[in-house]
Order: structure tokens, then C-alpha cells, then sequence
């Protein structure tokens, strides 16, 4: 790519240059050259005839060409030239090789027009000397060729400037527009010609936006800052148009708005200000920072983009500020609405899960504390698999299918499935030999985990948890998932998925937040249910050796195991859901696909790196599979997710806490939109994600039937779960 090597701390190149030279035979000139490259750690390739430096140019595509220019009977250099130079062009759609024509010094100065017409970019006068050879190399390194390199990145950030799908437009400090690309364009309906050399003040402005606001803009850039909201632009045939604007200032030097190139601070501009030395100790921790061996790779990526900035024109540094801006922030995952903005239960939906509330209201403390885990008085006299009663014991019969019922289990056992179903699918998995448990410790844990979710929620009970354990085998039975995880990790899965909405309090973090509950104040706000499940869990088990399934576990090996099941736990929390979704897509299913043709696929599905994130992916896309099961199932588990909303919002009213969900009052809200909203936002890129790694076309098929079923009562504006009996 021609954009790596311009992209560059300052002064430097890529590892190695490539020269290629061209001589007729071996002189001291030739030797002079070779351990010049050999000296300055060049590769180098050399030829001897016309013939061969072109088949050698097309294969290895050099940075530096020198040819030797002293024997024409050998060959012509200035055709020679000219045929590089155009291999170069056809590979590459611009001309920036850097060409040396070796010369004799008795050559005539006139002779140097045609060298420079036939493409030479400089004449090197005969000289065998190896320091003169070494010092020419140099230079041409440190001087045009580093030059060029650069070329090649503003060449390439121009075509991603020109590719972008957003608006960009582009003002000097007059505000003069100096640039357009094509996406504003489109958008806009107006030609660049049309725009650039104008004044902002002489493109028409659209009446809906308030009378100060262009004021409001210009006095925040005027004092450096960023403004960003929303801006009505009209188009060129008069319609108003709604933006989501960020307006940047780029301020150098002497306070003028131009020529900065770096992000948000130029170390120069820091260091002038004052004389009390306070000015040089912020100058001497910059540079500190910015010598730190330990870097992120996020702050290499930063630092190159810095690099590059340093000779770039002035659109193209503007253009990487946005760059470096949007790299800075914390959340590079978390998607912008967009469009879906205007879709209230999208917006009710994405800011209900990927939030952690607004803040407080003072007088208003919601008290759902770390209470003493509950544990059920009958654990003294656990029961093993085989004491299942019949009935029970049928409606499990089926339960490594997708289509298993869980709400016939929840049935039959009067609304606690989880100890039956885990002792059922834990023997299946060896769970106990794993753990060297015997199999009553295991039925007094599931029973103690099983006491404390809540039976009074509508959806975050023991049922949900035994309907994502079985999800859970499920995948883990599939041939890609077993491929990549070993059987510590199978046994991680299943007690996370056991363990990972225990003592759910049927309210989501923000709400707990918004109240200030003692949980939202004991984690910081911060992942507040999953890390409460978490602890918990682990709380259970180990306050008892009766239930204690980790009792006889190897110190390390139980260090392993609880690290991969607290992270597999929080990876359920929603705010983090893209981020999860998109490394599975970048780190496995892109690799997997960039490779599946030679089958050596082995390396990227058993690395520790990418067997975190297969976990993670798995219990996720477990946790939230409804919209994959059977349309029955899909309808149930829609109903009670709606009506533990429903309660929320109720709540929420009643306190006069601020309403996560507004979408979701029980007397307006349409479910069938809200199964929409969550089906296209959430599950269907991380089910095809999902589906391209574990293969799983039926559930496809389900996903695909409910959302039409969803579709057809929302086209008929029915708000309820079923249509209304014929």
C-alpha cells in the first residue's frame, strides 16, 4: 500500500529502502553504490541489462532507482528511464520513483535537460569514493525520497477524504470555504466550483435555525473550541436540512487559524508561555509522554497520524484532526444513531441497555442492597440425577435441541428449571469429574444459585437463566465453537451462563443508577448488575462447603476458571455490545474467511486472545437468542421482557425518577415495534456474525420468520403480542 510508508514518526523511512541498481558491469562505481546500500542497511538489487532491471522493477517495485549512464553502447539510461517510469504509473496511478542518473564528469551541463525530460529526478557525477556513494544515499533518504513517501500518504488520505460518506466541508479563518467533497455535494446539490472562494455568509442559510446560533458558532471557535449540535443547511434548491454538525477550529501558531498539525496540543505553543518555569516542566512531561516506550496500540496509531500530519496540506491536516479526535475518545464502539435517532423506541432502547443512567435525582434512593445471599434450608439433603421425578425428566428429553420448550420445564417444576436442567446438562458436559465434585455438591449449588434469582420478575428469573444454560450447550456443541475452546472453557461457559443475572432485581443498571441504589453506589455506576451477579455467585459457592464446587480444584487451575467466568459474566452487560461484536468480526470471522480457502485456520481459533472473545460472543449471543427461537417461544419471552419494562416505567413514575424507556408505558407502547427496534439494532449483525463462525441456519430461519411476524402486526399498527382472534 502506498500509504504505509508515509506514515511515519518524523525523519523516519520503512525499515528498509529498496534500490535497484542498473549497471552494465561490475566497477568501483557498482562496488561504490553496493556498500553504500549494504552501509546504510538498503536492500539492493542489481542489473546489468535494460531486460533485466524491467523484469526486476515489476517484481519488487523499488524506491530508489539508479542507472548507470557512462557506457551508451551498452544501453540507452534515458529509454530506460522512461519504460520504469511507466511501469511505476501503470502499478501504481501516479509517478513520485525518485531516479538517479549516474554520470561522467566531463559530460556537458547541457546534456542534463534531457535526463531531467526523460523522467532522472537527479545526476550523480562519477564518483567511486564509497563515503560520496554513502552520503548520496543518505541524502536522497533524508531529502526527496522521505518527501515522496509522504506524497504517497496525502495521496492516499486525499482518496479517503473524497470516499467519505459524511459531509465535509472545509474554511479558512475568513471563512472562506477552501474545500468540499463529494458526499456534501450529493447532499447539498451544489457543484465545488460553485462553493469554493465563497464566503460562508454568501451561501443562503436556512430560517429554522435560531437568529444567534451562527453567532453562538463563531464566538466558540473564535476562543478555540470545538462546537458541535444540530444545524439546519439549505440545499441548492431551497430545502432545509437537519445536521448533526461538529464544527473543529485548526489554530496554529500566533493564534491564527491555520497551518496546526498536531492534535489538541502543540508542545511549541505551551512551552512559550510565562517564564516562571512552569512552562518548561509541561514542556519536559510532553516530552516524556511522547518518548514512552510502552505503548498502546492506540497511541502508535495516534502517533503515526501525528507523523503524517507534519507535511501534509492544509485539507488533509484538517482532515486527520477529526481523525484524532474520534480515535481519542473512549467509545469508539458505540455507534451514532444516525437515522435510527429519529425511531423512539430504537433511541428508548439503545439508551435504556448502553447507558448507565442519567444522574441522580437528590431525595430519591432506590434501597436494593448486597444483601446475604438467600440459600434454601433442604440443602442438607441433596438428591441426584436420577431422583428427577418422570414427568420432569420427559419435558427434558429433547433438551440438546434448539427448539427445546423451557416453559414446559418451568411447568412441570413449579417455576424452577435451572437445578434440573443444569444437573442434566453439567453430567452431559463431565462438569463434575472436571471439578472432582461429586454430584450432590453440584445439586446443592445449582439449588443455592437457583434460591436467589427472583421467581416475582416477569423475565430475569431462573427460567431466562436455565433457557441461555441451554443456548449455551448448545453452541458449545457446535464444531467451530469446539474447535476453538478447550474443556476448562466449556465448564466456564456453563457456570457463567448458571450464574449471570443472579438476584436480578427486574430493573436495568440505569434505573438502579437514577436511584441510587446501594449496588449503583458499591460499583460506581459502572456495570453495576453484572458485577454484582458476579461476585455474588462466587459468594454463594464459596460461603458453604456444601455447595462449594471449587473445593478441590488446583489453586491455579480455579484462578483460570473464575477469571473466564467473571468475564464471560460481564461481557453481558449491553454497553459494551458492539465493541464485543465488532472484535469477533475483525479478530476471527475476517481472518477465518481471509483463510478457509487453505484450511490452515487452526492458529486463529485456539489463540488466548481470540478464545476470550468466542466466549464472550457465546454467552452473549446466548443471553439474548429469543428473537432466534421458535415464534411461540420468541412471542413469551417478548411479553416478559415488555410487561418487567412495563413495571420499571411504572416505578419510575411513581418515584419521580427520571423514565429510562418512555416508549415502554404499558398503555401506549407497541411491542411489536420495540421487537423491531431490538431485532435490527442488536441481533441481527451479531447473529450473522455469529452464524458465519457456528453455522447455525436454523436459528437464521427463526430469526427471519419473527421478524416478518413482528412486521405484519406493525404494518397492521397492532401494539400486542398476537392478532386479535378472527
Amino acid at each position: 500500500s502506498p500509504l504505509a510508508p508515509g506514515l511515519l514518526a518524523p525523519g523516519l523511512l520503512p525499515p528498509s529502502l529498496l534500490v535497484l541498481l542498473v549497471f552494465a558491469k561490475e566497477d568501483s562505481q557498482n562496488n561504490g553504490f553496493c556498500w553504500a546500500c549494504e552501509k546504510a542497511n538498503f536492500r539492493c538489487n542489481v542489473a546489468r541489462t535494460p531486460e533485466a532491471a524491467l523484469e526486476c522493477f515489476k517484481e519488487k517495485h523499488h524506491d530508489l532507482v539508479i542507472i548507470d549512464h557512462r557506457h551508451s553502447r551498452y544501453f540507452d539510461a534515458e529509454s530506460l528511464c522512461r519504460e520504469v517510469l511507466l511501469i511505476h504509473f501503470y502499478l501504481n496511478g501516479f509517478v513520485d520513483l525518485f531516479g538517479v542518473c549516474c554520470c561522467r564528469p566531463d559530460r556537458e551541463e547541457a546534456s542534463v535537460m534531457p535526463l531531467i525530460k526523460s523522467g532522472f529526478n537527479r545526476r550523480y557525477v562519477e564518483n567511486a569514493n564509497m563515503m560520496a556513494c554513502y552520503n548520496e544515499l543518505l541524502q536522497l533518504e533524508r531529502g526527496e525520497v522521505l518527501a515522496q513517501f509522504k506524497l504517497r500518504a496525502c495521496n492516499a488520505i486525499f482518496t479517503a477524504l473524497e470516499q467519505s460518506q459524511e459531509a465535509i466541508e472545509i474554511t479558512n479563518e475568513d471563512q472562506v470555504i477552501q474545500y468540499v467533497n463529494p458526499a456534501y455535494e450529493s447532499i447539498m446539490g451544489y457543484q465545488q466550483g460553485e462553493l469554493i472562494g465563497k464566503e460562508i455568509t454568501e451561501v443562503p442559510k436556512s430560517e429554522k435555525n435560531k437568529p444567534d446560533l451562527l453567532e453562538t458558532i463563531n464566538s466558540c471557535i473564535r476562543k478555540g473550541k470545538e462546537w458541535q449540535g444540530i444545524y439546519y443547511a439549505k440545499k441548492k434548491n431551497g430545502d432545509s436540512v437537519q445536521q448533526n454538525v461538529k464544527i473543529t477550529p485548526v489554530i496554529g501558531q500566533g493564534g491564527k487559524h491555520k497551518d496546526r498539525r498536531k492534535g489538541s496540543l502543540d508542545v511549541r505553543s505551551t512551552t512559550s508561555r510565562g517564564s516562571d518555569g512552569s512552562s518548561q516542566r509541561r514542556h519536559s512531561s510532553m516530552a516524556r509522554i511522547h518518548s514512552m516506550t510502552i505503548e498502546a496500540p492506540i497511541t502508535k496509531v495516534i502517533n503515526i497520524i501525528n507523523a503524517a500530519q507534519e507535511s501534509s496540506p492544509m485539507p488533509v491536516a484538517e482532515a486527520l484532526d477529526r481523525v484524532l479526535e474520534i480515535l481519542r475518545t473512549t467509545e469508539l464502539y458505540s455507534p451514532q444513531l444516525g437515522t435510527k435517532e429519529e425511531d423512539p423506541h430504537t433511541n428508548d432502547l439503545v439508551g435504556g441497555l448502553m447507558t448507565d443512567g442519567l444522574r441522580r435525582l437528590s431525595g430519591n434512593e432506590y434501597i436494593f442492597a448486597a444483601k446475604q445471599p438467600h440459600l434454601p434450608s433442604h440443602l442438607a439433603m441433596p438428591l441426584s440425577l436420577n431422583d428427577i421425578p418422570p414427568h420432569v425428566a420427559q419435558t427434558m428429553e429433547n433438551e440438546d435441541s434448539w427448539d427445546f420448550d423451557i416453559f414446559n420445564l418451568e411447568t412441570a417444576c413449579l417455576k424452577r428449571p435451572l437445578t434440573y436442567l443444569g444437573l442434566k446438562i453439567f453430567s452431559r458436559f463431565g462438569v463434575c469429574e472436571f471439578l472432582s465434585c461429586p454430584e450432590a455438591t453440584l445439586r446443592s449449588w445449582l439449588q443455592g444459585i437457583e434460591a436467589n434469582y427472583h421467581s416475582t420478575n416477569s423475565y430475569h428469573n431462573s427460567s431466562h437463566a436455565a433457557d441461555v444454560l441451554h443456548a449455551t450447550a448448545y453452541f458449545l456443541c457446535k464444531e467451530r465453537v469446539k474447535q476453538s475452546l478447550e474443556q476448562i472453557d466449556e465448564v466456564a461457559a456453563l457456570i457463567a451462563a448458571t450464574v449471570h443475572d443472579v438476584d436480578h432485581p427486574g430493573r436495568t443498571n440505569s434505573f438502579l443508577c437514577n436511584a441510587g441504589s446501594e449496588l449503583a453506589i458499591l460499583y460506581n455506576d459502572t456495570a453495576v448488575l453484572e458485577s454484582h451477579h458476579a461476585a455474588l455467585a462466587f459468594q454463594i459457592t464459596t460461603r458453604d462447603d456444601k455447595c462449594n464446587i471449587f473445593r478441590n480444584m488446583e489453586r491455579n487451575e480455579y484462578r483460570t476458571l473464575r477469571q473466564a467466568i467473571i468475564d464471560m459474566v460481564l461481557a453481558t452487560e449491553m454497553t459494551k455490545h458492539f465493541e464485543h461484536v465488532n472484535k469477533f468480526v475483525n479478530s476471527i470471522n475476517k481472518p477465518l474467511a481471509a483463510l478457509e480457502e487453505n484450511g490452515s485456520v487452526k492458529g486463529i481459533l485456539t489463540s488466548p486472545d481470540n478464545r476470550i472473545l468466542v466466549k464472550r460472543m457465546l454467552i452473549k449471543c446466548a443471553d439474548i437468542s429469543n428473537p432466534c427461537r421458535p415464534l411461540e417461544l420468541c412471542i413469551e419471552w417478548a411479553g416478559r421482557i415488555s410487561e418487567e419494562y412495563f413495571a420499571q416505567t411504572d416505578e419510575e413514575k411513581r418515584q419521580s425518577l427520571p423514565v429510562v424507556m418512555p416508549v415502554f408505558d404499558r398503555n401506549t407502547c407497541s411491542i411489536p415495534k420495540s421487537q423491531i427496534s431490538f431485532i435490527d439494532y442488536f441481533i441481527t449483525d451479531m447473529f450473522d456474525a455469529w452464524d458465519a463462525f457456528a453455522d447455525l441456519p436454523n436459528l437464521m430461519q427463526h430469526l427471519d420468520n419473527n421478524f416478518k411476524y413482528w412486521k405484519g402486526l406493525d404494518e397492521r399498527k397492532l401494539h400486542s403480542l398476537r392478532p386479535p382472534p378472527e
